[in-house]
């Protein structure tokens, strides 16, 4: 069953690129990639212990997007105004004065 394992996870890494890669285009490309070495850990931890840990970013993007943005005055959605989200993670926006 390992493949169905990789495929779950390349399946959602694929799905999670499409809809949400604009939000990280500012993160350098290694960081984006090695979520895909998450791929393995099935075969080096075991299964359920590898849900688990796949199961803990999905919860924090859940409370981020669902409870944090939305107290800070962005919409966890669609990431607006794009001013106020960066600034809240730290990215510097162009000066268009």
């Amino acid at each position: 069953m390992l493949w169905f394992d990789a495929a779950m996870v390349l399946g959602l890494f694929s799905v999670e690129s499409i809809l949400f890669g604009h939000f990280e285009e500012h993160k350098p490309k290694w960081r984006r990639l090695l979520k895909v070495v998450v791929v393995r850990l099935p075969a080096t931890v075991g299964r359920a212990s590898a849900y688990g840990v796949l199961s803990l970013p999905l919860v924090a993007a859940l409370v981020v997007h669902l409870w944090w943005l939305r107290k800070h005055g962005v919409n966890g959605w669609t990431g607006e105004p794009k001013a106020r989200y960066y600034e809240l993670i730290g990215h510097p926006t162009e000066d268009r004065s």
